[in-house]
């Protein structure tokens, strides 16, 4: 497993219940700034092997970027089980809700 991946699985592990972080947040995180993308795509391949909290992780606008029907409103129905309010458009708010950690809490040794 890369370095980068290892990372980004330990993140999202770790965004507690009733907070949310973004794509692009945990890649920065993770060492990669630009690699939003890598984590949509460690989302979607790894999530139930982890069983990582995916349902925690919004874009950048605080919205939920899942375009299915069934697993949107899953999401949703997770986040506000969590106590997360969400907007009449399914945004939500950053400023309360974004989990953010130190970076010291996240450093991993490389294998």
């Amino acid at each position: 497993m890369q370095p980068f991946t290892k990372r980004v699985i330990e993140i999202i592990q770790r965004i507690p219940a009733g907070y949310v972080m973004t794509y692009g947040q945990i890649a920065e995180l993770a060492g990669s700034a630009r690699g939003a993308r890598q984590v949509v795509r460690i989302l979607h391949s790894m999530s139930s092997r982890y069983e990582l909290p995916w349902h925690r992780v919004v874009n950048a606008k605080g919205e939920i970027a899942i375009t299915d029907d069934e697993f949107r409103f899953k999401q949703q129905l997770y986040l506000s089980d969590e106590g997360i309010e969400m907007d009449e458009k399914g945004f939500i708010n950053l400023e309360k809700y974004r989990y953010k950690p130190l970076k010291a809490n996240f450093m991993i040794e490389d294998e």
